[in-house]
């Protein structure tokens, strides 16, 4: 046995003894021995060739101590790991107790926290479900309408509010032009409010051809602040006039933006889709509700290193989503302005909730006695195995059992607090 003792201490802390058996330390050090030989030269030896004992008298006796003792840490820490029970996070520091006969470390850290939590039955929260209504089905019937619109041009008539007018403007701020008041062949939507308020208004009802002078104050939160609350003279020429014509809403319409032939079959498509979304909107915020009230009620001393790998999660889930829109997290600090450190700041408020509500949850699966079967287990693989297209195998191979078992715990005690929520 390799493991001495062990002691929990304050605030989630261990420390723990184990020993290095002298020939396993031995046989660390001639393989040490045998790594770095071919690199040190002795006087009156080819290069690689002096003996161990040799190298020792030059070089002292503990020459070789420091690699022979880390490569003997990892198996001997395993297997005290494993004989004391502690569930370990992170990687604790290990310091050397004796070395008088067999070599005896001590190593200090952090274990999972005890957690208590109480009053996660019956908890008083709504679960909302917008409504769908008649006017949340048009809406959406005039989004899909204005995304099929037909842009026409206009040549007989003045400017009006809801046109898409071609300008070219330069601002002046007491007759001097000012830095970014200047563009050309630049297409407005009026009515749409994108400029400085009062100048849409005033482009309205001037034909194709005509210049004229907008007048308007920018506002006094501008984001230019030398420009804030300025009066400004914008010089302007419309060059065209365009507007969208909508198709209409007939059956003609649904045929050509969806499956369905007519409009009542679209209709009642658009508003089951609505619904749905309207209710995993709803599911999310009634976990998220969930969630906040568990992390309120749990009671933990959570160890740093706890926080810190979370965190190094999100980070490392982040990378591989930029990844798979080609780019990298160093271009993305190059676009942004961000560093690793900041990245980490802003995800670890998020890591640390992720914390809490999963250890809040495995006490509550432990609490409440429930279990998972093997075949949950290999359904659950499955639905990996499906979803990332790679074989039930590779998946197996990466993801340990215990692992699926302990997130379908986790997934198995918010549904138990779901289905004790009050009703309303």
């Amino acid at each position: 046995m390799s493991l001495i003792n062990k002691e929990l201490t304050e605030k989630s802390g261990f420390t723990m003894e184990f020993s290095v058996s002298k020939e396993a330390f031995e046989k660390a050090e001639n393989e040490a021995y045998k790594k770095n030989v071919k690199s040190i030269n002795v006087p009156g030896f080819r290069k690689g060739k002096a003996p161990k004992s040799i190298i020792e008298k030059l070089y002292g006796k503990g020459v070789f101590f420091e690699d022979a003792i880390n490569a003997c840490i990892p198996d001997a820490y395993e297997e005290a790991l494993k004989e004391s029970g502690l569930k370990v996070v992170g990687m604790p520091k290990f310091d050397i107790v004796s070395t008088d006969g067999d070599i005896v470390l001590k190593a200090v850290g952090f274990v999972k926290p005890e957690v208590t939590i109480d009053g996660y039955k019956g908890l008083d929260i709504e679960k909302k479900v917008e409504r769908v209504t008649q006017d949340v089905v048009d809406k959406e019937l005039n989004s899909v309408r204005e995304r099929n619109a037909r842009t026409i041009e206009v040549t007989d008539r003045a400017s009006a509010m809801g046109d898409i007018c071609n300008i070219d403007y330069e601002g002046f701020v007491d007759g001097v032009a000012f830095e970014g008041g200047k563009g050309e062949g630049h297409d407005i939507k009026l009515g749409q409010g994108a400029f400085i308020p009062g100048f849409e208004e005033q482009v309205a009802g001037k034909n194709i051809g005509d210049e004229f002078d907008v007048n308007v104050t920018f506002p006094e939160d501008y984001h230019a602040k030398e420009l804030a609350g300025k009066a400004a003279v914008f010089k302007t020429k419309l060059n065209a006039i365009k507007f969208e014509q909508l198709p209409e809403l007939d059956d003609e319409f649904a045929k050509d933006v969806s499956e369905f032939d007519t409009l009542d079959e679209y209709k009642a498509d658009l508003k089951a889709k609505i619904k749905k979304r309207n209710e995993e909107k709803a599911e999310g915020e009634f976990e998220t509700a969930i969630a906040e009230a568990l992390m309120e009620k749990l009671v933990a001393e959570i160890p740093e290193p706890m926080f810190e790998a979370e965190t190094e999660n999100f980070v490392r889930d982040y990378d591989t989503r930029l990844r798979s829109n080609g780019l990298d997290l160093n271009t993305y600090f190059k676009y942004t302005g961000l560093t690793l450190d900041s990245l980490r700041e802003q995800m670890r408020p998020q890591a640390e909730k992720q914390v809490k509500i999963r250890l809040a949850l495995e006490k509550i699966a432990q609490l409440e006695n429930l279990t998972v079967t093997d075949e949950e287990i290999e359904a659950e693989y499955k639905r990996v195995s499906d979803a990332y297209k790679v074989p039930i195998e590779n998946v197996k191979s990466m993801i340990a059992a215990e692992d699926i078992k302990a997130d379908l715990l986790v997934a198995s005690a918010m549904k138990f607090v779901k289905e004790n929520v009050k009703s309303k």
